[in-house]
């Protein structure tokens, strides 16, 4: 079977599957496979593959048929400026949180040597993302699991960045004052689980589900990120469409300024807060 043989037949096999976006991702690993760019794949499109390489393919794809992650199976993701490994340990980072980042950033322009903390890192994305960003920032990443740490530490010797992971419950004794806080914290209801995609059920349920509402974690985040920020500090949360805007009016009740901001489709994602209304 020449190369384009071999990818007809990698669609065909995961939209059987039904993985969603089976054209995309049977090129992603055919050029995996065969250690291939995209130039050398049109190169030599009609040239023979078989033997280990075909072998080293059919792997991938009953991999991909059985719906283990795409991002799992090439190791890599290129996210916020950063390169990221990922696996079983940490969420996958999710193309929206790069948007979070951007948003985030924009608040820090003007602010000298910030001081960053990232909650509930995972991967690292979000604090190797700063420090790729703004190198004059001291950025901490906290998470709950050893396991997500090992690898965010990994990441970010991977990128060469200077940034401290530590264990911690959200903030717990954690030393401010922090001009930013960043959290990506697991926001979906516990009754998700039921209706996850398989592919969801590669990440560590303690980095998705937060209670019956996905906000358990969130509130837990509140006075604690109310004694950690500095008097002008910013607190930045990812949750859910159909929890932020709840989520938002406790903040306010409690006294903080907090505004909803939509992602790139238009759906309210993002809760901007500061611990004292603007005057």
């Amino acid at each position: 079977m020449t190369l384009r043989d071999h990818l007809a037949a990698a669609v065909q096999t995961l939209r059987v599957a039904g993985v969603p976006s089976p054209e995309v991702d049977a090129r992603a690993l055919v050029l995996r496979a065969l250690n291939l760019s995209t130039t050398a794949f049109l190169l030599r499109g009609s040239a023979e593959v078989a033997g280990a390489d075909a072998e080293r393919l059919a792997e991938l794809l009953g991999q991909r048929a059985a719906r283990v992650p795409l991002q799992h199976l090439l190791g890599m993701v290129d996210w916020g400026g950063v390169q990221l490994r990922v696996d079983g340990r940490a969420l996958i980072p999710r193309p929206e949180t790069e948007w979070l980042l951007h948003l985030a950033l924009a608040d820090l322009e003007g602010v000298t040597v910030p001081r960053v903390v990232d909650v509930g890192t995972g991967t690292g994305a979000l604090a190797l993302g700063v420090k790729a960003t703004r190198p004059d920032a001291e950025v901490l990443g906290v998470d709950l699991s050893c396991e997500a740490l090992a690898l965010a530490g990994e990441n970010a010797a991977l990128n060469g960045l200077d940034v401290a992971f530590v264990e911690s419950d959200l903030l717990t004794d954690m030393p401010g004052p922090f001009d930013l806080i960043l959290a990506n914290l697991p926001y979906l209801p516990d009754a998700d689980r039921a209706y996850a995609e398989p592919e969801v059920k590669h990440d560590p349920d303690l980095a998705l589900y937060s209670g019956p509402d996905g906000l358990t974690l969130a509130r837990r985040l509140i006075p604690q990120a109310h004694a950690a920020l500095a008097p002008v500090g910013l607190l930045w949360l990812e949750l859910d469409p159909r929890n932020a805007p709840a989520y938002a009016a406790e903040l306010r009740s409690q006294g903080w300024a907090a505004t909803l901001h939509a992602d790139l489709t238009g759906r309210e994602r993002f809760v901007r807060a500061e611990r004292w209304p603007s005057p």
